[in-house]
């Protein structure tokens, strides 16, 4: 008889017992959606992104609802990486599944700093260097569309930990795989896209943003998806690192279109909001397919497009 399917993947040296993960900025720190379900089914956690010092975020109004998904202006708001270290960390020790950090900064400098303390934590099992936020002034997006800003960027990460990397990529650039071959050559492991692009809606009857002062915010959702999936393509093709496929993803079939892309993984993002157990009902799902298909591992899936 056939055992259950193996749906661990690799990601560098970083082995996931599933390729199913929360996507940056959707999951908290973890913590709060421990209530809704066994944190431990998870891939990988992936906290919201950490920067040097604590950050308020953004401006109310944060998020608007919009067809097929939502635009959101949140700021990178966190606790900073210290207050992280000693509040939050602590919750997942003990904890069997492998926890990603995501680091976000305004310099060069900041990145490097919050790289060498997270290194130092042996908790810490991998980090996703974000150079692709929508919806700050400087960093994020500023870093990400540039091939040779991102090179440098990794490169500074790279020297900073010896922790597996991935790089967070926008889809706000001209050249996506070039972007991609230059985390690569810089020393990542493994690319992850896509961040939410930029958009915007309008009050028509205030004539203002629905997001207030922040005029534009970071689109996210079911809306994304066919974007989102055709980048992964581009990516996959550039390069030869794991690829994590992000944007819009829902359900198990709609993860089994980046898998079968060619991605290594999948992160599920809005949809967390929408039903916190979104990611444990994918995984589900996920292993469901296989059985049905025959099949013993992710290699039956991963990259198998016609």
């Amino acid at each position: 008889m056939r055992g259950a399917p193996d749906l661990s993947v690799r990601i560098g040296r970083l082995r996931l017992k599933n390729p199913v993960m929360p996507a940056s900025g959707t999951f908290g720190y973890g913590e709060e959606y421990a209530p809704f379900l066994d944190l431990e089914a998870l891939g990988a956690v992936v906290v919201k992104t950490l920067t040097l010092q604590p950050r308020l975020g953004s401006a109310p109004h944060r998020s608007a609802e919009v067809p097929s998904g939502i635009l959101a202006s949140i700021g990178l708001q966190n606790v900073g990486v210290e207050r992280f270290l000693e509040e939050k960390l602590p919750f997942f020790e003990g904890l069997d599944t492998r926890l990603i950090v995501s680091i976000g900064g305004e310099t060069v400098e900041d990145y490097r700093q919050v790289a060498r303390l997270l290194d130092r934590a042996s908790r810490v099992d991998a980090m996703e260097v974000n150079v692709s936020c929508p919806n700050v002034r400087r960093g994020g997006i500023h870093f990400g569309t540039d091939p040779g800003m991102v090179e440098s960027l990794t490169s500074v990460v790279r020297d900073a930990t010896d922790k597996p990397l991935i790089v967070k990529l926008t889809p706000m650039t001209g050249d996506i795989a070039a972007v991609a071959r230059a985390c690569q050559k810089a020393g990542a492991d493994g690319v992850s896209l896509i961040n939410a692009p930029v958009g915007m809606a309008v009050d028509i009857h205030s004539r203002r943003s629905r997001l207030g002062r922040n005029a534009t915010g970071g689109l996210a959702g079911p809306a994304i998806r066919p974007l989102a999936l055709h980048l992964v393509r581009q990516a996959v093709r550039a390069v030869e690192i794991p690829v994590v496929g992000i944007g819009g993803i829902a359900s198990a079939a709609d993860a089994l279109e980046f898998l079968i892309a060619g991605a290594t993984a999948v992160q599920v993002g809005t949809w967390n909001f929408v039903n916190p157990r979104a990611t444990v009902d994918l995984i589900q799902g996920l292993e469901a397919f296989l059985e049905r298909e025959g099949l013993g591992g992710m290699d039956g899936i991963i990259g198998t497009l016609l």
